[in-house]
Order: structure tokens, then sequence, then C-alpha cells
């Protein structure tokens, strides 16, 4: 059987390469007579995986020596509480900018633990949008201000970081992580659940400046606690293994095509193929306006749910999968993370053409 064409928002394609060389290597890890799911996380053969994705990480990212690296589990939404738990200390207050379902989420799991404000929302355009922000609504004494990058149901990206002064920037990167270069120095933490970019689920990556850590309250659990992490370099307790070693073959992936530099530009030249014919199709549209559109994930609908349905059952059957759109959106959501081929994003076009053709 061919290999389809995967557009799901999470877990989503890895790069072909990857997947051979773990086949390769799923028996005998380098010589070690072991697969690296049967082996210990103290051992000397798995510390040079852990620290040399670690390395890859710092490399490809450009993060500065003060910033620590954590690989942790729980995924994206176990950082919803972690983060107040461990940040909002110091006058008990936070920001957030509403622009989907996670950031929601995590709005709301952050007012357990302080006074929270909703600085800006985009619900009332079912988050079609990013929106516009007003400095003087912001909290001067803000312990953090949080935003969720690219919002991966609802297909927008900030392409303007919110100016936050002295007050933390925390982001949300899940589903653009390693998507383009991006300048770590103008953030206190980012983080991302690895099943969109990176690797498969199950890991989380955070990436903490270090003045931030060590002013946890009292009541936070160990395992969210960020300082203890970092002092037992990620490995407090058994971490996520095999995803980390995946995580490490993107990272020498990534490296050998190019870079995030390369990785933009492949990226915009899929998203651009996609975004143009949706401009032009008189039978589907994009649901973003145009100034916000995210490189990752295209959300599309025609004004016919039984037509979507329709396209999404007769996609799948031509080897394009995982097309259904989110509850909230409806419709269609083409994800097109790094590792979609742009002949992926080409054969859907050609997909979306034909149909158009034979439905109207």
């Amino acid at each position: 059987m061919s290999r389809v064409y995967n557009f799901s928002a999470g877990p989503s394609m890895l790069p072909e390469e990857v997947l051979k060389q773990a086949a390769d290597e799923m028996l005998d890890y380098n010589g070690s007579g072991q697969s690296v799911m049967e082996m210990s996380h103290r051992s000397k053969v798995y510390d040079e995986i852990i620290k040399g994705a670690e390395a890859l990480l710092r490399e490809i990212m450009n993060i500065p020596d003060n910033y620590k690296v954590l690989f942790l589990q729980g995924g994206a939404s176990a950082q919803f509480s972690a983060i107040p738990l461990n940040f909002m200390n110091g006058s008990g207050k936070a920001d957030y900018v509403i622009t989907g379902q996670w950031a929601k989420k995590a709005y709301q799991e952050a007012q357990k633990y302080g006074e929270v404000k909703a600085v800006a929302s985009s619900a009332d355009k079912t988050f079609s949008y990013i929106p516009k922000l007003d400095k003087s609504e912001f909290t001067p004494d803000a312990d953090y201000f949080y935003i969720c990058m690219n919002n991966t149901i609802y297909g927008t990206v900030y392409h303007e970081l919110p100016d936050t002064g002295d007050v933390p920037l925390i982001a949300d990167i899940s589903s653009c992580f390693l998507s383009e270069p991006i300048d770590v120095s103008k953030f206190g933490m980012l983080y991302g659940g690895a099943q969109k970019n990176v690797a498969p689920a199950g890991l989380v990556i955070a990436i903490i400046r270090e003045d931030l850590l060590g002013n946890a309250r009292d009541i936070t659990p160990t395992m969210l606690n960020y300082k203890i992490q970092a002092d037992a370099d990620s490995l407090y307790n058994t971490p996520p293994c095999y995803t980390i070693y995946i995580c490490k073959l993107v990272l020498e992936w990534i490296k050998r095509t190019g870079g995030l530099e390369a990785m933009k530009e492949r990226n915009e030249k899929k998203a651009k193929l996609l975004y143009d014919y949706l401009d032009e199709s008189k039978m589907f549209r994009g649901t973003v306006v145009k100034e916000d559109r995210s490189l990752m994930n295209v959300p599309f609908v025609t004004d016919s749910e039984e037509l979507n349905a329709k396209f999404v059952k007769e996609a799948t059957e031509a080897g394009l999968v995982n097309l259904k759109g989110h509850r909230t959106v409806g419709g269609m959501r083409a994800s097109i993370y790094n590792a979609m081929p742009y002949e992926g994003v080409e054969k859907l076009v050609n997909f979306m053409k034909e149909f158009e053709k034979n439905n109207s």
C-alpha cells in the first residue's frame, strides 16, 4: 500500500527519511544491541541522545545561553496550569489574548490561580483573525503576558508580536514550532507539543529564560515545577525517551535540509499554492482574514455541509486524509507542516480543482 498524504492537525506527518532511519535502528541503535524503546534513560547511550537533541535545538533556533530547554510530558495542556503556578508569583496578575480554543483553555486554567485579564479576543468572528491590541488595556504589573502564536483549529498566526515591555511574553508555539526562524530573546517562555512539526505525541518542549525560574508556588506539583525539571536536565523521572529520539532525528533532518530559513521558504511556497487557489475558487473559500493566515493550518469551506462531507469522503478515497475541519469551524482544514511535501499540497489543489469542476 502506498503512503497517503496526511493533513491531520496532529499527530501529523513525519519526514520519510526520519521514519526510515528509525525503522533501520529499531532493533539495534548505533551498535548498542537494543532499541531506544528499551533503553534506560540513565544510560550513557541515551544521555547522548537527549543531550544531542538539546544541542541541535539550540543551534537550529539560535537559543541564547540564558535559556533552559526542557523536555517534558503532559502535552501543551499541562502547561496551562504549570505556567501560572511557576510565574504568576509577583503581583498575581496575568494578561491573555484569546485567539482560539487553546488560548481560551489556558486563560480559564490560569483563572484558578490569580487575577487574569483577557485583554483582547477574536471570539466574535469565530477566531478568524488576530485582534488588534490596545496597550492601554495591558496590566502594567502583570507577571506575564500570554499568547497562542499559531491557532491550529482556526488557522491564524501572529505576524507581529505584542510589545509587552518589561512584562515577560509567553507563547504556545505548538503548531508553528520549527516552521520558520523565531527570535527566542523576545520571549520569557516558548513551549509546544511536539506532535505537529517535531516528533510523535508524548513530548512537550519548553524554552524558558533562566531568571524566571525558581519562584514556583509552594503548592506546585513537583512534576510541574520548571526549576526542578531544569535542575535535573529533564531527567527527574523517565522522560518520553523514544519521542525525544525521534525529535533528534527530525532536528538532524531540518539541519541537513537547510535549517529554519529553508523550512520557511518551503512552507511559504506550499501555503501560497493553496491560498492562491482558495482566492480564485468559486466553490471553496478560506475562513481567515488574509493578513492573519497561518502557513501551517489552512481551514476552508464550501457553502454546503453536504458538499463539504462529499469532498472529505472523496479526498480520503484519493489518499488525501484527515481533511475534515474542526467542529467549531466546519468544512475542511489542511495542516501542511514541515514534513508535508510540496507534491502533497499540489495533489490536494489539483483534486480540489477537479472536484469543483465535477460539482459545479
